[in-house]
């Protein structure tokens, strides 16, 4: 057999695979399987590196399939280049209730999936991230242990998500010569051909960005090869055109709009494989082909087996850190660092904003967990994100950890989840809460994923004062809390803030945002305690358990329900105060605990600078609400604050009404 015969014997492969499974499953994508399985063929059979008996190698090279809808090209390849778990059960239950085969791939779900892909654009946002982990590691610890590449496949809608624009700019900007992205030129949309909303020369568009580029027939495995291995030689990031036929070879839907979903049909399923010239039933592959691809799958082996070797042989200070980091581990000096931190508090009480108390947690912190990655999406200056001593990422400095994303928080915030699942980073930025909406869509993926992204969302309430309503997160609490697997961390003061930092940085499978103000606090927690209060979510910062009224409060308005607190025991009615810095972390605790906390008063007030919604589960039927229910306005903080009812003269009212 010829070479391009056994290409395209490969290739067909993928294209029967996948039209089996979304025929079998009547739902999924056929049009970018079919049409750019001769891209993924020349990529996983000649290109990539990695082993599919090692699938967390280090130093594989990653692969993000940036257009999730076509998932099957993706599992039809891992199957076919022998990843065990990847089995033809697993194709055959594409889209089914269990199956490891998901519509859109999800990181964890099988060995060789690097991201959860699907909402388009995320993926180049996740492959920028990861080229960016790639340089920073190559320059921390050498080419010999880091040195590898980062592909993505994306189509014409990760292009037109303007997410695609923020993280290609910055990636432009950044000369990340490593990352090598693959484009589906295919001219159709689920509503027409791109013409119908778009217009845009993508060519001349990264080479705007400062991209090279080429341009090349998809199918082309001689074409593919060539730009592929010039890509890999590029002092920039590398864009290639790779012009296809959506659905291809299907007799009636080939290039077609209508080739975008499936399934096809059994009438136009059969014309594909008549058209392909495959026999083979479904799920049948030839042995030779599966041969062909078995033996492409460990192309990598040796290069990977000598690696471990270097590795391995490296037993020093270094290379133990790099292994640590890899598996994702902290240093045993971590609660030292953070313990001696609020101790210093304690003997002299800072009286700042959390972001200014954030900005000193980081200044201990940083300098012995080095894979902290910090960034801020041009706010450095409000977020307090960077601290002394840590350089900028740059083109020409590979080895800083401070990122400058300029004003691109949603391109941030994928690029934060690639950093993350490359692993050895764990990445943090900032932004104001209010912005966070921009970021909420990778947010979420990193929710779903279950990985360690620390967002500082700072201006976290009306105390944003003067820039008004625009600026003032009202909702946004409650929305973070109500999305799953998200610890939404809302500090009282400097001692609470390193507690919450420390919880973030061990939360290894969930992401953290720490809303923090702008706004001067006064110091809550005045004693030492060897214990992290707020790793349970809410204590007891004031009171006996048999008290009369039970004030909730978290963040800022923690001083209020204490100041509330001396006014009704003045009135000699007693109070409990309860620091709620996370509640997500509170509803995880066991019932006798909640029940501790909760209590039996007769009065219940929940205190918050936003909604009410997630305080309702503690209040019950009478408790009562201080806070928000409309957006804000512009006015100097302190002014806002009692405009809209948050002091201590409305707990001790809303207390009243209920005795």
């Amino acid at each position: 057999m010829s070479n391009s015969a056994k290409h395209t014997a490969m290739a067909n492969a993928i294209r029967v695979l996948s039209l089996d499974s979304v025929e079998r499953a009547k739902s999924g994508h056929l049009g970018l399987p079919l049409g750019a399985a001769d891209m993924a063929t020349v990529l996983f059979s000649k290109i990539l590196k990695f082993d599919p008996k090692a699938p967390n190698w280090p130093n594989r090279d990653r692969f993000v399939l940036s257009a999730g809808h076509g998932s099957m090209l993706l599992y039809s390849a891992l199957h076919l280049l022998g990843y065990e778990d990847t089995t033809i059960d697993e194709l055959k239950n594409f889209r089914q209730l269990g199956a490891k085969t998901a519509g859109h791939p999800e990181f964890g779900h099988l060995a060789g999936i690097e991201t959860t892909t699907g909402p388009l654009g995320q993926g180049v946002g996740n492959a920028v991230g990861m080229a960016i982990a790639e340089a920073k590691l190559r320059a921390e610890f050498g080419d010999k242990i880091v040195n590898h590449f980062t592909y993505a496949l994306i189509g014409d809608g990760c292009l037109m998500e303007g997410i695609s624009h923020e993280v290609a700019a910055l990636a432009g900007h950044l000369k990340l010569n490593k990352l090598i992205v693959m484009w589906d030129d295919n001219d159709i949309t689920i509503d027409g051909y791109v013409s119908l909303a778009d217009s845009t020369n993508q060519i001349a568009r990264f080479e705007a960005y400062g991209w090279h580029t080429i341009a090349i027939d998809g199918h082309d495995e001689k074409a593919i090869t060539a730009a592929l291995k010039e890509a890999q030689k590029s002092d920039r990031p590398t864009f290639i055109a790779c012009k296809t036929t959506a659905g291809f070879g299907a007799p009636t839907r080939a290039g077609l709009p209508k080739a975008h979903g499936g399934p096809y049909g059994a009438e136009e399923a059969a014309g594909v494989r008549q058209s392909l010239g495959w026999t083979a039933e479904p799920y049948d592959i030839p042995e030779e082909i599966i041969d062909d691809w078995r033996l492409a799958g460990l192309r990598s082996t040796g290069r990977r087996v000598d690696w471990e070797a270097r590795n391995e042989a490296k037993d020093n200070e270094a290379g133990r850190d790099f292994k640590r980091r890899m598996r994702g581990e902290l240093p045993s000096t971590l609660e030292k660092t953070i313990q001696t931190l609020k101790e210093d508090f304690a003997n002299e009480p800072p009286k700042v904003a959390t972001r200014k108390a954030s900005q000193m947690v980081l200044e201990a912190i940083n300098p012995i967990l080095p894979e902290t990655m910090g960034g801020s999406a041009d706010l450095n200056g409000s977020n307090l994100t960077k601290t002394s001593g840590v350089e900028d990422f740059t083109a020409e400095n590979n080895a800083g950890r401070f990122i400058n994303y300029g004003v691109r928080e949603h391109g941030m915030a994928a690029i934060m989840n690639g950093l993350a699942l490359h692993g050895g980073i764990i990445p943090y930025s900032g932004g104001f809460f209010v912005f966070s909406d921009y970021c909420r869509p990778s947010i979420r993926l990193a929710a779903l994923m279950g990985i360690r992204v620390i967002h500082i969302m700072t201006h976290d309430s009306i105390g944003v004062g003067e820039d008004g309503p625009t600026h003032q997160p009202v909702e946004h609490l409650a929305s973070f809390r109500a999305m799953p697997n998200v610890n939404v961390f809302r500090p009282a003061d400097a001692t609470e803030t390193a507690e919450c930092w420390q919880l973030a940085i061990e939360s290894k499978t969930t992401p953290s945002i720490l809303a923090l103000t702008r706004q001067g606090t006064s110091p809550m927690r005045l004693e030492v305690e060897s214990t992290n209060l707020c790793a349970r979510g809410a204590y007891a910062i004031h009171g006996s358990a048999n008290a009369d009224a039970l004030i909730y409060a978290s963040g800022s308005e923690v001083g209020i329900a204490l100041d509330a607190a001396k006014l009704l025991e003045n009135d000699d009615i007693s109070v409990r105060v309860i620091s709620v810095p996370c509640l997500e972390l509170f509803d995880q605790q066991d019932k006798d605990y909640r029940a501790e906390i909760k209590g039996t008063p007769k009065a219940r007030v929940a205190v918050e600078a936003g909604v009410r919604a997630p305080w309702d589960h503690l209040l019950g039927d009478n408790g009562q609400f201080v806070g928000m229910d409309s957006f804000g306005a512009s006015a100097p903080a302190n002014v806002l604050f009692e405009h809209f009812g948050i002091n201590a003269a409305s707990i001790v009212e809303a207390v009243k009404n209920q005795l």
